[in-house]
């Protein structure tokens, strides 16, 4: 039976299904579609607000004591717009669609998957927590469980979790955990495919993905110690100075360090987790007459219905930055679905071109559009996807440093 022409739509149902099925990172992360779009289409730049959950204090005694509205929000700019260009022939468009799409579609789609992934991964600049040993590729449980412990004394809800690992690391807790007591059908399936697999150690999948980041930290003088400037006196201060003596030095975006006597606290009790804080940079700074600037999340102390810390820092207070200055560290990821949100819009459908079709499926919206070029005598097809993303509860995710 000669094969039918294979239509626009069909062509673009096959690229999301094959996008989704290649996202890593992605695909286990709070995924948004806004549909306001859908008529007219979105351009790079279109805001989503997110909302955040409420916090308030709980009092003690008969007396009512009313507070003050403290839910929070946050805009999420769509303003990534990533495509692939193929030419689509007549003869490969009279072919099965399976045929189709691993001869044409799957090659060039992968790639669009990875690197909205990659995108993605860079969320780890947004998240202080963190554990393992820089410089050293995480290779047992202990690693895995001290990144769940994270995520349960920042109250985040026990499902569902993923981790997301580079090869090294995937490699090495594979291989560091097989002698452990688990089902023969999850040792099986990790003999098989060497890969974690799903229900371990609590977590809903355990990921490997070559998009996970390496993280350079900063070039900070690591003979000099550092110290806090200026004592914060504000709830919900953002800034922080710091101080080391070296004029040229400097601080990234994504480095992490904890100050004396700031501890970490549970923001359901507001008691502290016997862990120090662990603040991340949010910009990169350099150092101004020995001074750094540092912009990091809002800092609340325990007083405070917002509370993320025991004390706010102050001045004279050591600082110990994770890591050695000017090195490059891997940045796997931990992270409850919920930490992390990724938002597509659909893309304007263009009048008077030879095809374009649009397609939504679990929160990702596609975009096929094919035009005829007459000067070269050629069909240029384009897919694009519109997209945005934001660590909107950074406490709920956990980097582990290799």
């Amino acid at each position: 039976m000669a094969n039918s022409i294979l239509t626009i739509d069909m062509i673009t149902r096959k690229a999301l299904e094959i996008l989704e099925n290649n996202l890593v990172i992605t695909r286990n992360v709070n995924r948004q579609y806004d549909d306001s779009f859908a008529v007219e289409g979105a351009k790079i730049g279109s805001t989503l607000r997110i909302r955040l959950p409420d916090r308030a204090l709980v009092t003690d005694g008969a007396a009512l004591q009313v507070q003050d509205d403290n839910e929070q929000y946050t805009t999420l700019s769509v303003a990534s717009q990533k495509h692939i260009g193929v030419n689509f022939t007549s003869a490969e468009l009279t072919m099965q669609l399976d045929d189709f799409a691993e001869r044409v579609l799957k090659p060039r789609i992968s790639q669009l998957a990875s690197s909205i992934d990659a995108d993605v991964a860079n969320a780890y600049k947004t998240i202080g927590n963190t554990v393992g040993t820089p410089g050293t590729t995480p290779s047992t449980s202990l690693v895995l469980l001290q990144a769940q412990q994270k995520l349960n004394e920042s109250a985040a809800g026990m499902s569902p979790r993923y981790a997301t690992v580079n090869p090294a690391a995937n490699a090495g807790l594979v291989e560091g955990m097989k002698g452990l007591f688990n089902p023969t059908d999850t040792i099986s399936k990790q003999f098989k495919n060497g890969m974690m697999g799903t229900g371990v150690l609590g977590y809903e999948e355990v990921n490997m993905s070559q998009s996970i980041k390496q993280h350079t930290t900063g070039s900070r003088d690591a003979a000099a110690s550092t110290t806090v400037k200026t004592t914060v006196t504000s709830e919900g201060s953002s800034t922080l100075v710091l101080t080391q003596g070296s004029v040229t030095t400097t601080i990234k975006a994504g480095d992490v360090f904890t100050v004396a006597a700031c501890s970490a606290v549970n923001p359901q009790t507001r008691e502290t987790t016997g862990s120090l804080f662990q603040f991340v940079a949010l910009a990169d700074a350099t150092a101004s007459a020995g001074d750094w600037t540092v912009t990091v999340a809002p800092m609340y102390s325990a007083a405070h219905a917002l509370a993320t810390m025991t004390a706010l820092p102050v001045a004279s207070a050591v600082v110990t930055f994770v890591g050695t200055a000017s090195t490059a560290y891997a940045q796997n990821l931990v992270y409850h679905k919920d930490a992390i949100t990724f938002a597509t819009a659909d893309l304007l459908l263009p009048q008077g071109v030879d095809m374009a079709s649009r397609a939504v499926h679990n929160g990702i919206s596609l975009r096929i559009v094919r035009q005829y070029d007459i000067n070269n005598d050629r069909m240029p097809c384009r897919i694009d996807v519109l997209y945005g993303f934001s660590t909107i509860r950074p406490q709920m995710a956990c980097r582990i440093w290799g």
